[in-house]
């Protein structure tokens, strides 16, 4: 309940003076305590204030808000130390003037609001006020009655004044702009009376460091063996000074302090996971770390025939091989045939060749840096000729083979017997005489027997044979079974 104390003028009522505190700090003067404002420490509890402006004032009809884990039901409201009101509320309406904290048991007890009704208050918006903002202080009256001669010190240094306005404003806030400050003028009551704020603490802070990203060149940090690399680290918020440090990962020790560190001549113990820290000397924001990726180059490609050799006849199956020494995935493989394209892969089957396959085969091993390929190395193989002779030519040569072979078993049947004729005791066959011209020679004559007939009548298979012919050794008469002629 309100106060109202006699004034030293007659008729004059006062607000009552009061003694306050809170957990923001107040600094003393003629025992009241002016009240700090700034960032909220690290407590999750909220306490909201609107119409949101620090200190508030009673006759604008405050609300304040609770905000933190736990349950609404589970608030509870402290004024001046001890309990106030009903329990289980997130909001409260201030009916009187004082220090205001409000208890979640998820998040703890939350910073204190202050609630004013004196003659002459001085506001700061209730927020954090940062580096390049606008803010306006306002000096105001007890219920808004009329101000005149308004007077804005900072540090106890006149900054503007007299001054009919009721306003000041500090743009764009620097951090010398931290301090204390309170203002003066006249407070139109039944006497016009001169009065002086509380002092308000001003504290501007730097914009915290938020958005720290990194950057490369080449783009999505891939770069060729032996190239440069080049990351950028940048900041979307924060104000200074800031200071950077490189990092990679396994690495202990920062590899640079500047916003940007270039790698030159890199090498494959280059690639890793890259980030920079950043710090503004409050706090320290860090990047998203970059996979740095050195790309091999394709080198020293080369076709493997496998076990054919490269003369291979026609009908042969052919598969040929193509491989790279050195060169980072993914490697593709194109294959050319007297210079022209024909195929796409490592490998490039021919199935059964034919002469039309002859010629010389080379492949092309490309790998390339970036996705969207901003350079593209490629190696081309030495070249491999194929000679395919054809089918008919390999017939010939087995016949002559077969030939040869059948000639040699001939000569061996021939000695076999000739060796034969001298173990009987006959020696060799008389060679036989060369036929006369128009003589035909029969090669197998067999005497046969005839019913009634005389023993020494014959019966010949060929015709035209004298007897002279059919007589054997000594003039006689061949006996049956005689051979006559040369046999094979």
């Amino acid at each position: 309940m309100r106060r109202w104390p006699l004034s030293r003028q007659p008729g004059e009522w006062w607000p009552q003076q009061r003694v306050t505190a809170s957990a923001h700090g107040w600094g003393h003067r003629d025992g009241r305590e002016a009240q700090t404002l700034g960032l909220t420490g690290a407590q999750t509890t909220q306490l909201l204030v609107e119409p949101p402006w620090m200190p508030a004032v009673l006759w604008d009809r405050v609300t304040l808000t609770c905000q933190g884990s736990g349950t609404a039901g589970a608030t509870t409201w402290y004024k001046d130390g001890q309990r106030w009101g009903p329990e289980g509320r997130d909001h409260l309406i201030v009916t009187e003037s004082g220090i205001y904290k409000c208890y979640r048991p998820g998040t703890g007890l939350s910073p204190s609001v202050t609630v004013l009704d004196d003659w002459l208050v001085l506001q700061v918006p209730a927020r954090a006020l940062l580096e390049g903002d606008t803010v306006t202080l306002r000096c105001r009256s007890w219920q808004n009655k009329e101000l005149r001669n308004v007077h804005f010190y900072c540090k106890e240094k006149l900054l503007k004044g007299p001054h009919d306005g009721t306003e000041l404003s500090l743009s764009p806030l620097q951090l010398h702009h931290s301090g204390r400050y309170h203002c003066r003028g006249w407070v139109d009551a039944v006497f016009p009376l001169w009065k002086e704020s509380e002092r308000v603490m001003v504290k501007v802070h730097r914009v915290p460091l938020s958005g720290v990203s990194l950057s490369a060149q080449p783009p999505g940090g891939q770069v060729a063996l032996r190239d440069s690399l080049v990351l950028s680290c940048t900041v979307a918020a924060g104000t200074g000074p800031l200071s950077f440090s490189w990092h990679r990962e396994g690495s202990g020790a920062p590899l640079g302090t500047s916003p940007c560190m270039e790698l030159r001549h890199v090498g494959d113990n280059d690639s890793g996971q890259y980030w920079c820290r950043v710090s503004d000397g409050d706090s320290v924001a860090e990047s998203d770390p970059m996979n740095v990726t050195v790309l091999v180059p394709v080198a020293n490609d080369t076709i493997t025939p496998g076990p054919l050799a490269h003369q291979v006849h026609a009908g042969d199956p052919v598969t040929l091989h193509c491989s790279v020494q050195v060169g980072s995935a993914p490697v593709t493989f194109t294959w050319l045939h007297n210079g022209e394209e024909v195929a796409q892969g490592p490998l490039l089957e021919l199935g059964n060749v034919d002469v039309g396959h002859s010629g010389t085969y080379q492949c092309v091993a490309t790998n390339q840096l970036g996705q969207d390929g901003q350079r593209v190395f490629r190696a081309l193989s030495p070249e491999l000729a194929l000679e395919v002779t054809a089918q008919q030519h390999r017939d010939t040569v087995a016949a002559g083979v077969s030939g040869a072979l059948l000639l040699m078993l001939l000569l061996v049947g021939v000695t076999v017997a000739w060796h034969w004729w001298y173990r009987v005791g006959e020696g060799p066959p008389d060679p036989p005489a060369p036929p006369e011209e128009g003589e035909v020679l029969y090669t197998h004559v067999v005497v046969t027997k005839r019913a009634g007939a005389s023993p020494r009548a014959t019966t010949l298979q060929h015709p035209q044979v004298t007897n002279a012919e059919l007589r054997g050794p000594q003039g006689r008469p061949r006996e049956p079974g005689d051979i006559y002629g040369n046999v094979l």
